[in-house]
């Protein structure tokens, strides 16, 4: 809020985002809103100078404990894109990056060598388009989202799914393939700039976009919370193990992407309690919802206690 001069009487003038509105000339009344705003400012600025100072105070106690998992540019990247209202509405974390969000929902960690990874994937839903206006993303696009992160993210190609910054790091957009891809008439990109990613069309990821999703509150390297919205766990198993069968996929890819699905399910199942034969589940086509039996069989045994140290 400030006070500005009109024609020589003080009006009080209140702006939210980019928009100003006035709530009247000088007054009792406005006099004691703007008290009030300028009190809770600093009361709020006090609150939040505390909190990161708790923040900081605990984030090395996370590390030391193992529990800074995300890649600090990754937990950037979902940070910023959380602040832009993005997050759980256009954008969905996919790919290797959501298993941080079943982890630390189920309080476990899936080994190493399974989440490695130089990149993320954000699905978006083009459904949602418009509710960009609210997001202020139009001004800069998801480019310069990815470029406040880090100023070297840079598109591959132009108008690519794909940015990459100095270290290799990539971000790729991803969009369900349309059923009939010459009546599309859903945007590619997140904005219409010229030089804004444009998401790449991938058969199989409508199922996810119709999906539940499951939200959690994980910690990166650095031991910093991060908020991740994800599909659920049993979506993600079911799709990973389809794409796994599917004979397109390199070999390497295609193990890798098994022992992802069997890792997730086993969360999904042990841990979090949650039935693949569940009605929650009847976005996903019956070709994915079959899978669900031999992949369920295959983790249905707990496994057998270790008596001896792994020397």
């Amino acid at each position: 809020m400030r006070w500005a001069d009109r024609n020589g009487v003080d009006y009080l003038l209140r702006k939210i985002g980019k928009a100003e509105t006035s709530l009247g000339p000088r007054s009792k009344e406005t006099e004691t809103a703007y008290e009030a705003f300028m009190r809770g400012r600093e009361e709020n600025k006090g609150r939040l100078a505390s909190l990161s100072e708790k923040l900081d105070a605990l984030a090395p106690i996370n590390v030391a404990m193992g529990l800074g998992r995300i890649p600090t540019i990754a937990a950037r990247i979902m940070r910023e894109c959380d602040a832009r209202g993005l997050l759980g509405e256009q954008l969905v974390v996919v790919g290797t990056n959501a298993i941080y969000a079943y982890e630390a929902a189920a309080g476990v960690h899936v080994d190493s060598g399974l989440i490695a990874t130089g990149d993320i994937d954000l699905l978006y839903d083009a459904r949602r388009h418009m509710s960009l206006a609210v997001s202020g993303l139009s001004v800069n696009g998801l480019l310069g989202l990815l470029q406040k992160v880090d100023e070297s993210f840079q598109p591959t190609n132009r108008r690519s799914f794909r940015a990459a910054n100095r270290n290799g790091y990539l971000v790729d957009l991803i969009r369900p393939e349309a059923k009939d891809v010459f009546r599309d008439r859903l945007p590619a990109a997140l904005t219409d700039l010229p030089d804004d990613l444009e998401g790449a069309a991938i058969f199989g990821l409508g199922w996810l976009v119709n999906s539940p999703k499951l939200e959690a509150v994980a910690i990166d390297e650095r031991g910093y919370p991060v908020r991740l919205v994800v599909i659920d766990p049993r979506a993600f198993a079911l799709h990973k193990a389809w794409v796994s069968a599917r004979e397109n996929r390199e070999p390497v890819k295609s193990v890798r992407d098994l022992e992802q699905a069997k890792a997730v399910a086993i969360i999904a199942s042990r841990y979090l309690k949650k039935d693949f034969d569940s009605p929650e589940l009847t976005a996903l086509p019956n070709e994915l919802r079959s899978i669900a039996p031999k992949l369920v069989a295959t983790i249905s045994l707990p496994s057998t206690p270790r008596t001896e140290p792994n020397w």
